[in-house]
């Protein structure tokens, strides 16, 4: 039986500053990125948040569960994705895609209409310089005060990681697709 870790002798420090919104990034190889973060969406929602979500890789023609369940309970949800890149016929279009998207994304953020932005796996197209990496946080900077946004997906650029509130790193450390299991309804979509 391995040894419990000793309890720590005093608790953590209490939070006595009143933030008027943040920035998280769930980052990293593991599964559980957007999975959190439309965790959080509902958790917004049930707070009568207004909530939206732009994703950057899922197109419309998805079917997938949470965005169904995200549209029934409030959520204002744009599947703005060509798909997986090594899907793609035409790279530049997917590219035009996903500066549409942050054009929708940046709209969003910067209206000031929501209380939480969920920007899902924007960090794929940032990395493959698709959506500038400047204006990125220059629109996250300039937020208006009320707009919390969750960044997601793997390799978080360090500037994100910066200016960031919170920021969780998913460690992969054993997942069902290393064996050829394919994503399954439910769990993984």
């Amino acid at each position: 039986m391995p040894k419990q870790q000793t309890p720590p002798t005093s608790p953590p420090p209490k939070g006595n500053i009143r933030q008027p919104s943040l920035l998280l990034v769930n980052t990293g190889d593991g599964k559980g990125k957007s999975t959190a973060a439309f965790g959080t969406a509902m958790r917004a929602v049930a707070r009568g948040w207004r909530v939206a979500v732009v994703q950057f890789l899922k197109s419309g023609e998805w079917q997938v569960g949470e965005e169904k369940i995200g549209r029934r309970i409030g959520i204002d949800w744009w599947a703005l994705g060509d798909g997986f890149t090594w899907d793609s016929t035409d790279m530049d279009e997917s590219e035009a895609i996903a500066r549409e998207a942050w054009g929708e994304a940046s709209e969003k953020i910067a209206g000031g209409d929501y209380e939480l932005v969920v920007l899902d796996e924007i960090t794929y197209p940032i990395n493959w310089g698709w959506v500038d990496l400047e204006e990125v946080i220059t629109t996250l900077s300039r937020r208006p005060s009320k707009v919390n946004v969750i960044i997601t997906g793997r390799d978080a650029p360090r500037e994100i990681i910066e200016i960031a509130d919170t920021v969780t790193e998913m460690k992969n450390v054993k997942h069902a697709y290393d064996k050829g299991v394919m994503a399954r309804r439910g769990i993984d979509y």
